[in-house]
């Protein structure tokens, strides 16, 4: 692991601070101790490093426009479609660090659920098997789904795909990826995990200064940027 700087580990001491507060109506009893109240309130607890060359794997290769030694790991909680709290993996590149932090720092108080968090070296690269798995991932050096003339803005480690099956993605021609989430297509009945306008997921983007795919012409849901590509 590499020295993080301070900006960074400032934004997860801050995160973490933040989220490790319970509510007040739900703090423990006078005479419970600092691990059982540690215990009713879940926290963040988001640590950022170097990305291991396993972690790149089939995600990078020479002539990729961010050298890995821009890109980082975070290893972070987020709440399951279980109820549940689960440690995912997001690889981003350094200056979307802050940026992803607040904003699952924010989704992680407002418990918004996500399915899996595992870096793309998972699937080997494949975009089509992470949406399939329902995976939440931003680094891949590689083509735009649907559209392989094209970079995707993944490639930059400043994009990020959200529960792809609840937000799917329907390319220029009118094919829906993952297919499963066509069901999903419709925007106006409450599903858990679908991002919507106004809700925790794109108020705190917004917050950051990152754009929303789901307002674009051929709407992809899962997808947001920092340059709104």
């Amino acid at each position: 692991m590499q020295k993080v700087p301070r900006s960074v580990m400032a934004a997860v001491v801050v995160a973490a601070a933040l989220l490790a507060a319970p509510p007040a109506q739900a703090g423990p009893a006078p005479s419970a101790s600092p691990a059982a109240a540690t215990a009713l309130a879940p926290a963040l607890d988001a640590v950022v490093s170097a990305a291991p060359a396993a972690k790149l794997a089939s995600t990078y290769r020479r002539g990729c426009p961010v050298p890995p030694a821009r890109l980082r790991l975070i290893r972070m909680n987020h709440w399951g479609f279980d109820g549940k709290v689960h440690r995912g993996e997001l690889i981003v590149r350094r200056e979307a660090v802050r940026p992803m932090l607040y904003v699952f720092g924010r989704a992680f108080a407002a418990k918004f659920p996500v399915r899996r968090m595992r870096v793309m070296a998972a699937y080997r690269g494949s975009d089509t098997a992470a949406m399939r798995q329902d995976n939440t991932s931003a680094f891949n050096c590689r083509a735009v789904t649907g559209s392989p003339g094209r970079r995707s803005q993944h490639s930059y480690g400043d994009a990020i795909d959200i529960n792809t099956l609840e937000n799917p993605y329907v390319d220029t021609a009118g094919r829906v990826y993952p297919p499963a989430g066509r069901r999903h297509l419709r925007r106006d009945r409450p599903v858990r995990g679908m991002i919507r306008r106004g809700d925790v997921i794109t108020t705190a983007m917004r917050k950051v200064g990152w754009q929303w795919g789901g307002r674009w012409a051929h709407p992809d849901y899962q997808h947001f940027s920092a340059n709104g590509r």
